[in-house]
Formats: structure tokens, sequence, C-alpha cells
């Protein structure tokens, strides 16, 4: 009969299930919850175990009576309820195996996603505003919560920059496949002779890493800048000069929070989510491997980009760190139809490993 065991060991049941039974041993003690950060993601990754293990279990059945319809001797390879089945299998097998192979410290966190317009004037910023759409489709389809925390928007059109607080599982682990400059090639809605043009926006991404306590940024390191709220984008944006932009100046790092009521509220968001960018920061100057964590900050032109959107004279999607190609324009760009291309950059690195 055809199990879990069949392929190739990616899956690990038995380890989840220890792993589970440690947690659950922990969460018994009282000092357990004496430590909020501590019991944010050790609860968080119970939960998480708690529903892989549930998922396998059905994947094992699935599997199951997947082989005793093909011993059946009345079996064939056009019989309805067994192609359905064998496509619902695989399509859990594929998820599951990513699931899997993003076992990192941070890829079952929250994240941030950053987007900044690059080259490209009033066209850059359309294309920035067309993949913070087509990120916040992806998020909905995967049922996660996002928040709109900051967004500038362009001068005739589009948005120069946002910042998306992204809530989910393994909301990191997939989304960290985006870091990177996304270039658009299609003809121009913003020039009168409708030219081809050449478009560039710069991802990053950050894990959520909660109240980072090892790292202090004093005052005078900082400066804070406040601003009216633009009233577009982020949730319960008012007008008056609430928004706030903390710079750390020693490293440049700016971050700018705007979705939050008032003034006070906007200041601690932009405080906390600077702390996090800051510290991962300073670990990938000491620790190479951290660079991970987030998209190199690259300029925003030609050369660096690690996918092409072409729209123009053909029809065609190329991830070049993978290599995987699709002329699903439709259904990635507005309907937020992103695995394929996501699956195949994890794969693409895990095959690197």
């Amino acid at each position: 009969m055809i199990s879990l065991e069949d392929y190739g060991g990616i899956f690990d049941p038995a380890g989840l299930l220890k792993r589970s039974q440690q947690l659950e041993a922990e969460m018994a003690e009282p000092s357990f919850w004496q430590d909020q950060e501590q019991v944010r993601l050790k609860t968080k990754e119970f939960d998480k175990n708690k529903k892989l293990l549930a998922e396998l279990d059905d994947l094992d059945s699935k599997l199951g009576s997947l082989a005793l319809i093909m011993k059946d001797e009345k079996f064939s390879e056009t019989d309805e309820a067994a192609v359905a089945l064998l496509s619902e299998v695989q399509q859990k097998l594929d998820a599951l195996e990513i699931a899997t192979i993003l076992n990192g410290p941070y890829d079952r966190m929250d994240a941030y996603l950053f987007l900044h317009s690059g080259t490209g004037g009033d066209d850059a910023a359309d294309w920035t505003q067309m993949l913070r759409d087509m990120y916040l489709k992806y998020a909905d389809r995967r049922g996660w919560k996002v928040t709109i925390i900051d967004q500038a928007e362009g001068g005739e059109a589009g948005v120069k920059s946002a910042a998306i607080k992204v809530e989910g599982d393994l909301a990191y682990g997939l989304l960290k496949a985006e870091k990177g400059v996304h270039r658009l090639v299609r003809l121009s809605p913003f020039n009168a002779q409708n030219l081809r043009q050449t478009s560039f926006a710069l991802i990053e991404v950050i894990p959520d890493l909660g109240e980072v306590k090892d790292i202090d940024l004093p005052e005078k390191e900082l400066r804070v800048d406040v601003f009216r709220s633009s009233g577009k984008g982020g949730q319960s944006v008012n007008t008056t000069d609430s928004a706030v932009r903390i710079t750390h100046l020693p490293t440049k790092i700016a971050v700018s929070v705007q979705n939050e009521r008032s003034q006070t509220q906007n200041k601690e968001m932009a405080m906390k989510i600077l702390k996090q960018r800051v510290y991962l920061h300073y670990q990938e100057l000491k620790d190479e491997q951290t660079r991970k964590l987030k998209g190199a900050d690259k300029s925003g032109d030609f050369g660096h980009q690690v996918r092409s959107y072409v729209l123009h004279p053909y029809h065609q999607i190329k991830d070049h760190r993978s290599n995987f190609t699709t002329n699903q324009i439709k259904e990635v760009l507005e309907e937020g139809n992103l695995d394929e291309l996501i699956n195949s950059v994890i794969l693409a690195e895990k095959s690197k490993q």
C-alpha cells in the first residue's frame, strides 16, 4: 500500500509528534506563561505542528484509498474518481513538501513586506501598485491577514512605496522568495506614443520578530518626523498629522507608519519595526548566512532583477533564479496565483544546498 514513506523521506510525522509532545510538556509548566514572547512563538509552533500532523494523517489516508482503487481489477487510468483523487493527493503532496522544506527558524513567522518604486517614473509607480495588489490577492488566497501600515502615493499614478504586515502560517517562509528586483516590460500607458517601457520595483521581506530585546536604539541616533497621513491604503487612516517616520541615522534605515489612530500608536509601531530591521541589518554584517533574511539593497535598475514580467511583445513571466516560466499573466498579476513561481524558487534553493 502507498504511504508517506514512499516519498523520499521528506515528511517526518514521528519527529513532528515528538516535538509537539515536548512543546505540550513545556506549556504545562506554570513558568512557561511568564515570558509572553516565548508564549507567542511556541504556541504558534505547537498549533502549526498540530495542523501539519492532521494534514499528514489525512494525506496518508488518501494515499491508502488511492492504492486500493489502483489494485482493483476494473481500474482504468481514465477512472474519474481515481484521477480526481490523484490530483488532490498530488496538490497536497506539493504543498506539504514546500511546508516541510520551510523549516528555518523564521519561516513560520508573520512577515513585513516592503515595496519600493525603482527606475521608470510613473510607470514604475504604477508597477509597484500592481505588485502590491498581486501580493494582497496572494495573501487572500492563502487566508492570511494583511494590513497596509504605510503607503506613499505616486505622482500621477501608482505608489512610490508601501509597507504591508502579513499574518499567517509560513508568511515569511513563502514571501522571502519574492525579495529582490522585479522587472516589467510593457507598452506604457503614460506616454502619448504608447512606447515600450521597462519599469522596476524592489521588494524587501523580513520576518516579524516581535519585541526585539537584544538591541537598543538611543534617541540621539534617531530622527523622528511627523507628517500628514495620506488617507489612502492603510486601515483606519485619519487625515491629521499623525503619520510617523523614524530614521536610524547610523544605518539610514527608515520606517514609516500611518495606519494607527494616533501619533503615539504610529510611533510605537514604527519603533518596533525599526528595531527589527536594524537588528537584522547588524546580524547580516556579523553573519553572512543571515543575508537570506531580506532582499539585498540593490538599486532598482536593469541587471539585478530576480523576476521579469513581459507583457509586450509577448506574454511571459520568468523567474531568473529557478528559470521557471509561465504565460499565465492574468492569473499571476490579477489573481495572485503565485504558488508555482514561489515553489520553484524554494525548490531551486533547496537543490543548491
